[in-house]
């Protein structure tokens, strides 16, 4: 064939081979009936599959009013304050003396006070002598009469203190008497103290003020240090928005103080010394505690103690007092022929003493903690360990040589007291002497003096009912911020971590918080303290188990690429085919369609 010349068509016997034969062509029904098997596989998919998978594998958030959870942990919502009410009586003071030196100390306490939310209001009390009267007697006052200069603080429920005002002739100078079973005051001073009413200075006025701002100065510095220590904590924290459902980045004035704050005294150098000592002393709240209080002796005396009569004469009514603050359980237990630590040195005779004495330094490792059975703080609060050690008759008395004592106290864990008691010479008496509870007294009021620190009671004050009525303000307020600061934490982790659950339990939970923190509040405004502790109890339990509810905390720890590792293997042999198939027909009716459009 020439170059050039046109190619002749091929036949149909040279384009298709006579071996290959097309398909028959689908007939509309079987095409119809393939359209219909894939629509209906994604009709299921769609249909039923989807929903059932989304309503198995949703997450249930319950609603929970965030801005007010972040408002109680900014202090936006509670400025506690607290007013202590303290009765004057004056058994021996015509009525009118009596609100003459109320007004006079109640105006040097405004001028003395430096710290706003803690003041004190003095009302006048029920015994004193009435106007146009002469005898000396003591009448009830009329239901309803208070002092006319603090009508406010009629609501208040509860006295701090009573001031006992007692005229006594002989007397140089005004004196201060504090008792140490009971929250009064007696103040014994020279009748010539009272001036006339047209007189300017008022030195028992004076007197008296100084004496009850030295009374509540370590309260005072307590309380701005707890109030302080939140402001500095919460400082930075992330909060909610309004109308926003994002973490906003700090707070909008950063570095200011917290809205609950006043203005803070600076406490004196040997108060700042002694907050800083009940840092470290001082046991973490818990609404129970546990004492153990454990006899131990190096031989196999003495064979028995009185320590229930013990306990409850000497120990019981302190912890029923306590009780208002937490719960306490007691039990004993003793063990003989368990001698001290072998790493401390031996007991050293002092000639000119005659004692023995052991080294301060041997102090820490004195517990036979190899030895002696000590319960370890298990269950549902911390336990603390009483000790109470009585020596060989050959080495006692026994004392620390640097300070001439027999007791100290082991930060957070308990006290040891070396009981040094005067045994018979004779073998056999000493075998078969016991303790009485007279024996035991000294150590149970050691191991009171003990648990009043461990607890964080001021131990300026020598009143033990002072000491916890400071306890329980300081407790309450600390348990109001401590359920604030829970709740601002809770509402920040639900805004950042939009796919944990909330069960319906911790939005009745952050409700309970809520209505008992309003509570806990309006209590301290009124003054009514031991109220305001027990909601504060209830805030800061419902808080904490908002917070740890378990289901919620499971969550935390399930990211979603552990659900593409779990979906993956399930969805991939199934969506491929029904991908591929449905591409397919959609392929097909595609082509035909422009194939079509290509006829003329």
């Amino acid at each position: 064939m020439s170059e050039g010349s046109p190619v002749p068509p091929a036949t149909a016997t040279e384009a298709v081979p006579a071996s290959i034969k097309r398909p028959p062509p689908e007939s509309r029904e079987s095409v119809r009936v393939r359209q219909l098997v894939i629509l209906s596989f994604w009709a299921i998919v769609v249909c039923f599959g989807l929903p059932t998978w989304l309503w198995t594998t949703s997450i249930y958030r319950a609603r929970l009013p965030l801005q007010e959870m972040t408002a109680w942990a900014e202090g936006k919502l509670c400025r506690p304050s607290f007013p202590l009410q303290i009765v004057v009586e004056a058994p021996l003071l015509q009525e009118n003396d009596v609100l003459r030196v109320i007004r006079a100390t109640q105006h040097a306490l405004d001028d003395q006070n430096d710290f706003p939310l803690h003041h004190l209001r003095l009302r006048l009390g029920t015994s004193h002598i009435p106007p146009n009267s002469s005898q000396h007697t003591s009448l009830p006052r009329e239901s309803g009469e208070i002092d006319k200069s603090s009508a406010d603080i009629a609501k208040l429920q509860e006295d701090a203190l009573t001031i006992t005002l007692v005229p006594q002739n002989g007397l140089t100078a005004a004196r201060a008497e504090l008792q140490s079973q009971s929250a009064s005051l007696n103040i014994l001073y020279p009748p010539h103290l009272v001036p006339p009413a047209s007189s300017t200075s008022f030195p028992l006025a004076t007197f008296i003020a100084a004496h009850l701002q030295d009374i509540f100065a370590e309260e005072r510095a307590l309380i701005s240090r707890t109030l302080n220590a939140n402001s500095v904590s919460a400082s930075g924290q992330s909060a909610v928005g309004p109308g926003k459902s994002s973490v906003v980045s700090t707070n909008p004035a950063a570095g200011a103080k917290d809205q609950r704050l006043g203005n803070f005294e600076v406490p004196s150098s040997d108060l700042a010394a002694r907050l800083a000592g009940r840092t470290t002393r001082t046991l973490r709240y818990a609404p129970t505690y546990h004492i153990t209080i454990s006899l131990f002796s190096p031989g196999g005396w003495p064979s028995s103690w009185d320590i229930e009569s013990a306990i409850s004469e000497y120990l019981a009514p302190l912890l029923r007092s306590a009780s208002v603050i937490s719960e306490f359980t007691v039990d004993t237990q003793t063990q003989l022929y368990a001698s001290f630590s072998p790493s401390v040195q031996k007991p050293e005779y002092d000639a000119s003493r005659r004692v023995w004495t052991l080294r301060e330094g041997d102090l820490s490792g004195f517990i036979n903690a190899a030895e002696w059975p000590l319960s370890p703080s298990i269950g549902a609060g911390p336990t603390l360990n009483f000790i109470i050690y009585v020596p060989d008759p050959s080495t006692s008395p026994l004392v620390i040589r640097e300070r001439q004592a027999n007791s100290w106290l082991i930060p957070q864990w308990g006290g040891v007291v070396i009981l040094n008691t005067s045994f018979s010479a004779h073998p056999n008496e000493n075998q078969a002497a016991g303790l009485s509870k007279e024996d035991i007294q000294p150590a149970l009021l050691v191991f009171s003096h003990q648990l009043l620190s461990f607890l964080g009671a001021p131990q300026s004050s020598p009143s033990v009912p002072l000491q916890l009525q400071t306890l329980t303000r300081v407790r309450a307020v600390s348990l109001l911020l401590s359920a604030s600061a829970t709740m601002g934490s809770l509402a920040r982790l639900t805004v950042a971590l939009p796919s944990i659950a909330i069960p319906e339990t911790v939005s009745e939970a952050v409700d309970v918080t809520l209505e008992h923190l309003e509570k806990t509040c309006n209590a301290l405004k009124d003054g009514r303290f031991t109220a305001a502790l027990e909601n504060a109890k209830i805030a800061e339990t419902a808080a904490e188990r908002g917070f740890f509810e378990k289901s919620m905390v499971g969550q935390v720890y399930f990211p979603d690429e552990h659900k593409v590792a779990v979906y993956l293997p399930l969805l991939g042999p199934v969506g491929v085919p029904l991908i591929m198939s449905a591409l397919k027909e959609i392929k097909r009716i595609w082509t035909i369609r422009r194939s079509k459009k290509q006829i003329p």
